[in-house]
């Protein structure tokens, strides 16, 4: 359970990235931000991840307020929330084996993550993520001789590896082509939605959050401007966001669990 109330941050000089955001997110939601940039997209999730802290109002994950908790219990509460990024930081010459485990680097007691960063504790474990992206194989290589896409998909197999609650998306598929990009947000709901994990991603082409996702949040000059389930999205709500800015679309695909009609947007950047 994620709520926020009249949270806001701000930074020097006054400028606030979020202003007064109420909202609340159930546990195992699956949930796209959408908005143009500097609408405040990666500040909320960084909020959300307890990695910022807000200037003003309050954040509970769980019915805890992580800054009222001790740097142990708040690196605990780090370690359930799983995170993905357009360029997944993974350092070039890192063994891809090393790569998936460190998702579990914030479970583990220090002397059992230490060592694995010597020798690899669980090969097994890895060689079972990367199997459903093709990469079982490359498990001993090292990450600088992979492709971008086959790096991305090294960062959803520790993604997966981790097995967090709560996964904070941002702008996980800017970089990839189309069809790249696409099948990374439904493996990200599939996984989210089989294990019940609550999934919230920040987007920049919208069909993508209208077409994968139940529930679209927009956000513009640090406010919410709509939060609604996907399906009672039109075009006019859209056009009203991203007032005199472009924004990017990307091409249809069938999702069962998407409703049939959802409004087909076509202004790009």
């Amino acid at each position: 359970m994620i709520s926020l109330a009249a949270l806001s941050v701000a930074y020097a000089g006054g400028r606030r990235a979020l202003d007064g955001v109420d909202l609340s997110i159930a546990p195992g939601e699956r949930v796209a931000l959408i908005g143009p940039s500097g609408a405040g997209k990666t500040t909320l999730l960084r909020v959300m991840g307890a990695n910022l802290r807000p200037t003003g109002g309050q954040l509970q994950l769980d019915g805890l307020d992580p800054w009222a908790l001790n740097a142990r219990q708040l690196q605990g509460l780090r370690g359930r929330v799983g995170k993905m990024y357009q360029a997944p930081p993974i350092p070039p010459r890192q063994r891809v084996i090393t790569a998936v485990l460190a998702g579990r680097l914030g479970q583990w007691p220090l002397w059992r993550a230490v060592a694995s960063l010597i020798y690899p504790l669980d090969i097994d474990g890895a060689r079972a993520a990367l199997a459903p992206f093709d990469l079982a194989e490359r498990l001993f290589d090292r990450c600088d001789q992979l492709s971008g896409g086959q790096l991305q998909r090294v960062a959803l197999a520790r993604l997966f590896y981790q097995q967090p609650q709560l996964v904070l998306a941002d702008e996980p598929v800017s970089a990839l082509d189309p069809t790249l990009a696409r099948s990374v947000a439904v493996a990200l709901n599939e996984d989210a939605k089989r294990r019940g994990a609550t999934l919230i991603a920040s987007l920049h082409a919208v069909e993508l959050a209208l077409s994968e996702f139940s529930r679209v949040i927009g956000l513009r000059e640090g406010r919410i401007v709509f939060d609604r389930p996907a399906a009672q999205l039109g075009v006019a709500d859209i056009e009203a966001l991203y007032a005199g800015v472009p924004y990017a679309s990307a091409p249809e695909a069938h999702n069962p669990d998407a409703p049939s009609a959802r409004p087909r947007l076509t202004r790009c950047a």
